[in-house]
């Protein structure tokens, strides 16, 4: 050792302090409650204590030795258990507790979590290792229930020395990162409660002959096992690991995509100097065992910021330098007032903010922009993440062609592999039809007062399609702006609008639309259910459905949006009786009353997809490609709704279509059946769709009219719809949402009838010739027959319409129940 190792073990102690110091006054009053206490919960196990676990629990922490408060705390205790006896360990188990990443640093905000190594003996059986896991679980939630993101780690001392065969989970890298994993450690840790670490005071140029030299002091005395703890040392990073840890950071840059940035460009350069690698830890430590104070050269962000800044400048990469340093302004100025901080415990922070800051020679105005980033919109939102997309892109790109250079292979284990590069696929790659997201915690809200989707006809100047403007339709509002997006159909963008944070209850939606059957109101109603069926955020996906084939989770279907057939009809009357009242093969003419199909799904990678089929196929075409989706035994979806926005029957489209695809669903998920075929009619052709093993097909033939069209004789149904035509206001008043309602009035020889669909959406036809009973009759058939046709009970759906007659008795209406004419 050195000859001033006793200095140097005072100077640690003494750095060790002032950088308690700085951690704590960053945090929240909770944030430093979970840190001062944290060594309390894991040096006891008692039931008043959180984290407590029944049976024999590795407790006691090497060389914990309580503060003022952490007394004061302990000594409650003693007293609310009334048993000082039952409190003490037997002898200490856990040799120390040390937190590691931005804690201490200049990169530590308010928002930190806190990421701590448990360290203990690998000789731990392993049932009590496990209890000391469940410990350290309840503890992370006894702290989120506090609002701090809690991360423990069980670190046995010699994981270092051996292959690591550890996965991902959660905060956990798994096989992503080892040797690298180390680096971090030493280079940022802070010792909460325990051992001395010693590797920080071994010399610096040991490099494969650290081992001898580390078992030699402990043999001789110099270092002694109940003071030192030795987690190993390297002599380089082997070059198997680059592409592991760049998988990782960009795993992590899903949520905190400027540190990301960071940490990919340091293992970019890490790999420029391999197979010399200068690792950061080695500079830390020759700076702590030189230095005579605590400075910014042992603050592991500001050493971070140096190593790639020369790096970058070496390969003269100006582009991704200027991001580099945003990245680094912007991670460690989080929630630091520059007006504010007057000789506070961050005036340290601030100076070394504003000392890069006029290295780099910013302008106020760069500044500014900067620090106004919480008022940052969708413009530059969608800037910043191309710029952060493509420097992580970028630095995944050079690692790849290190990893061939160097023809290694890598020594990320392939379930870990499969799991990060399917949340990354998933996150980041730009599929036709996928719904991006574009706000990586990089601005806190991006609502707007005005949305607006222009669509234009084909022929025109302009590609054919839907532009998405954040501008009202005003005159001349548009003019000189550029639209955020274009999709060929309406869906996708109100999709992307509503799952970016830009659509919401106060924002204005404006349409201009030329030649398709879009209306302003049923694309309000659009947002609304799609903001009902779809919340912004779910849960993070778990890794078992990460390591298996992604499965349709959430399913929305959207009819007639954009092509409604019944929009036709304003201008002639509508016949049908009860052998015609299918959507699909409608009245008379057989028509098939879906024009549009749109689909938006969430899978169970957490990607969003949205589909739009618009044709006479689109029922069809829609079915197969949602089944296309499903994998034979796969889990059906959490939640299918169906929303209907036709001018006329939306309701008996809707649960026509809802009916239909449950069925289909059904068919195509069991598992015991090896193949079935289903046959649908729609409008004059009839479609067989074959349920198989290993997919799902259909076919088609065309029926000759007289074949199937059932003569109407004399029990025909006449509806003449008018638009326009005011509801009598009796019907508002039985009006009751989630129901289906008809409301029959005698007019003459006819008979007018109001519907109210489950949404209290109205629908009017006036001067209807036929018979009610057969209406009733057609509507109730339709609603139970296709359950009938699941194997359903005929009562399965308790919801069936209800049917009520307007009476007028002096001059006054009223409303009485429906009975049958018979």
């Amino acid at each position: 050792m050195y000859a001033n190792f006793h200095q140097l073990i005072k100077q640690c102690d003494r750095f060790n302090q002032q950088k308690h110091a700085h951690a704590l006054a960053v945090m929240s009053r909770y944030g430093q409650q979970v840190f001062q206490l944290l060594p309390v919960l894991l040096h006891y196990n008692h039931p008043l204590l959180p984290g407590y676990v029944p049976g024999n629990v590795p407790v006691g922490v090497c060389y914990f030795f309580p503060n003022e408060r952490q007394q004061e705390f302990i000594n409650e205790l003693c007293q609310a258990a009334d048993n000082h006896q039952d409190l003490a360990p037997s002898h200490n188990e856990i040799f120390g507790l040390y937190s590691m990443g931005s804690t201490s640093s200049i990169g530590q905000s308010r928002e930190s979590d806190l990421d701590v190594w448990v360290c203990y003996s690998h000789t731990m059986d392993a049932e009590r290792v496990a209890g000391l896991q469940q410990k350290c679980l309840l503890i992370s939630q006894w702290a989120e229930q506090r609002q701090v993101e809690l991360n423990l780690f069980l670190i046995p001392d010699n994981k270092f020395r051996t292959h690591n065969q550890q996965s991902v989970q959660g905060e956990s890298c798994g096989s992503a990162q080892h040797l690298l994993l180390l680096d971090e450690f030493y280079r940022s840790h802070l010792c909460i409660a325990g051992k001395r670490l010693a590797w920080m005071f071994a010399p610096g140029k040991l490099g494969p002959d650290y081992d001898d030299f580390i078992a030699e002091q402990f043999a001789n005395g110099t270092l002694n096992h109940d003071e030192w703890l030795d987690l190993g040392g390297f002599d380089r990073i082997p070059a198997e690991e680059y592409f592991g840890s760049a998988l990782w950071q960009l795993y992590k840059s899903i949520d905190s995509p400027y540190k990301a940035v960071l940490k990919t460009i340091l293992m970019e350069a890490y790999s420029h100097e391999y197979p010399n690698t200068q690792l950061l830890c080695r500079h830390l430590k020759a700076h702590f065992q030189t230095a005579d104070r605590l400075d910014e050269r042992q603050d592991h962000y500001m050493l971070m910021l140096e190593k790639v800044t020369l790096y970058l400048k070496s390969i003269g990469d100006e582009k991704r330098l200027q991001l580099v340093r945003r990245c680094f302004y912007v991670k460690v100025s989080e929630d630091l007032d520059f007006f504010k901080v007057h000789n506070g415990p961050n005036t340290w922070r601030v100076e070394q903010i504003n000392q890069l800051v006029a290295a780099w020679g910013w302008t106020e105005a760069d500044v500014a922009l900067l620090n106004n980033r919480a008022n940052w919109k969708v413009e530059q939102v969608k800037q910043v993440y191309a710029e952060l997309l493509e420097a992580l892109m970028h630095s995944y790109r050079n690692l790849i062609q290190f990893a061939r250079r160097n023809n290694i292979s890598e020594s990320i284990n392939p379930e870990d592999i499969g799991i990060l590069s399917r949340k990354l696929y998933a996150a980041f790659e730009n599929l036709p039809g996928k719904v991006q997201l574009i706000n990586l915690r990089i601005a806190p809200d991006l609502a707007e007062k005005n949305i607006s989707l222009v669509q234009v006809p084909k022929g025109r100047l302009h590609k054919a399609g839907w532009y998405l403007y954040k501008q009202s339709l005003a005159p001349k509002a548009l003019i000189g702006h550029r639209p955020l997006e274009y999709s060929g159909y309406v869906s996708k963008l109100v999709a992307w609008v509503h799952f970016n944070g830009l659509l919401t209850q106060d924002t204005q939606l404006q349409l201009f639309n030329q030649d398709t059957d879009v209306n302003l109101q049923h694309l309000q109603e659009f947002g609304r259910d799609l903001a009902q069926s779809f919340p912004v955020r779910a849960p993070s996906p778990s890794n078992i459905a990460l390591s298996r084939p992604c499965e349709v989770r959430q399913l929305g279907i959207f009819l007639n949006l954009e092509q409604d057939p019944t929009t036709e009809w304003r201008r002639r009357f509508i016949e049908f009786n009860a052998k015609t009242s299918d959507p699909f093969s409608f009245g008379k003419q057989l028509e098939n009353l879906v024009g549009s199909v749109d689909v938006l799904y969430r899978n169970s990678w957490d990607e969003i997809r949205s589909l739009h089929f618009s044709s006479p196929m689109a029922v069809i075409d829609a079915l197969i490609t949602i089944l296309g989706k499903m994998h034979q035994g796969a889990t059906p979806p959490e939640s299918l709704q169906v929303f209907c926005y036709s001018l006329n029957f939306r309701s008996l489209i809707r649960t026509r279509f809802e009916q239909l695809l449950k069925e289909c669903i059904s068919l195509r998920l069991t598992r015991e059946q090896n193949s079935s075929v289903k046959t649908l009619l729609l409008g004059s052709e009839e479609h067989s769709i074959f349920f198989e093993r290993r997919g799902v097909s259909v076919q088609k033939r065309a029926v000759s009219g007289q074949a199937i069209i059932p003569p109407l004789a004399d029990k025909v149904l006449r509806l003449d719809q008018q638009a326009g035509k005011p509801v009598p206001e009796v019907v508002d008043v039985y009006a009751s949402e989630g129901l289906m309602q008809f409301f029959f009035e005698d007019s003459g020889c006819d008979y007018n009838l109001y519907i109210l669909d489950e949404a209290n959406r109205a629908e009017v036809y006036r001067q209807v010739s036929g018979s009610k009973d057969e209406l009733v009759q057609s509507i109730n058939r339709f609603y139970t027959s296709n359950q009938q046709a699941e194997g359903q009970s005929r009562f399965a759906h308790f919801n069936l319409p209800q049917y009520y007659e307007i009476v007028t008795k002096q001059g006054q209406q009223s409303v009485l129940p429906y009975k049958s004419c018979k």
